[in-house]
């Protein structure tokens, strides 16, 4: 059965491109394969964080993805810092990858250019990202266009490992959302929805009430005409709704066009569609919220699933290495 794995950070809120783009896919896979989904707090860690908020917010989001409809009882799911094989792995990828690979992630680049203060593991955190993946000898990452060259570095450190050593990790391979998942800005739709934007008018948060939702999106962003139609280049603002009531209803964007001739319609029937969309799920939020003992005890449960799997990986690949085992 092919395994999949993913992982998520508890950094920012959970938002409809987050949803839409990624957590449906997470729910739809775990159907079809052994999938294996984590929470990963220790890349979270790469900037300074308020420790009680870190706590909180893992929590929050392990509870967000069960309420989604991640089902534990098909799937793994497990905070990362609770499978201490990550660590372990981490270093062994660290010492297998090449300080100019490391150097070359376009996402270090990046945020090492805005930030006053950058950690080492925010240069090195790519290796604990591979080890993430290749001690579950996983066979698919679903991931976006911008997580394509941390699966490329995982699969090079796996080919690499393995020509050294002697096989050891599966070569895993990137998977990617269908076209129209894509969920941008409301108030700038060339760009992304974002998690650290989780105040801005644009972000259609998964914890907001109806009436935010039914605001944010009245208020999009379109354009001076007024036909309807799915046009990413030339009509980004009403394709992003498009996509939004398309995602909502399980249809494609072309598809959710059909019958509009003006956007104040559009908008409302987007509105009405991601309310009805969202209100089980947060409905599901507030009663694992209520209770966070099961969640916690359905992390437990989860970590104890993933460590048999990673522990099984890291012994082969210290044995393979030449690491002594203990007496």
């Amino acid at each position: 059965m092919t395994r999949v794995f993913s992982g998520i950070k508890p950094t920012g809120n959970v938002h409809l491109g987050n949803l839409f783009g990624a957590l449906t896919r997470w729910v739809d896979d775990q159907h079809r394969a052994d999938s294996i989904y984590c929470v990963v707090d220790l890349h979270a860690l790469t900037v300074p964080q308020d420790p009680a908020e870190l706590r909180e917010a893992t929590l929050r989001l392990a509870q967000i993805l069960l309420a989604v409809g991640i089902d534990p009882s098909v799937s793994t799911l497990f905070v990362q810092s609770h499978v201490p094989e990550h660590t372990e792995g981490a270093w062994l990828m660290e010492c297998t990858a090449a300080f100019g690979e490391l150097r070359r992630m376009t996402q270090f680049k990046d945020k090492s250019d805005k930030a006053d203060f950058v950690s080492g593991g925010l240069f090195t955190y790519p290796a604990l990202m591979a080890a993430d993946i290749l001690l579950y000898d996983t066979d698919e990452v679903p991931v976006g266009d911008d997580q394509r060259q941390h699966v490329e570095l995982a699969r090079d450190l796996a080919e690499r490992f393995n020509s050294r050593y002697g096989p050891t990790f599966t070569v895993p391979r990137a998977t990617f959302p269908a076209a129209g998942a894509r969920i941008m800005d409301l108030q700038d739709p060339t760009s992304k929805m974002s998690k650290s934007e989780d105040q801005a008018p644009g972000t259609i948060l998964f914890l907001d009430e109806p009436a935010a939702i039914e605001k944010k999106l009245k208020r999009a962003v379109t354009d001076t005409e007024a036909e309807v139609r799915y046009d990413v280049a030339a009509k980004p603002g009403v394709s992003n709704l498009l996509s939004i009531l398309g995602a909502a209803t399980g249809r494609t964007p072309e598809e959710a066009a059909q019958g509009y001739t003006q956007y104040g319609p559009l908008k409302t029937d987007a509105a009405a569609a991601v309310i009805e969309r969202l209100a089980p799920m947060q409905e599901r939020f507030r009663e694992l919220a209520a209770d966070p003992a099961e969640t916690a005890r359905i992390l437990a449960a989860g970590a104890e699933k993933a460590r048999a799997v990673a522990a099984a990986t890291l012994t082969r690949a210290k044995d393979h290495i030449g690491l002594l085992p203990p007496g």
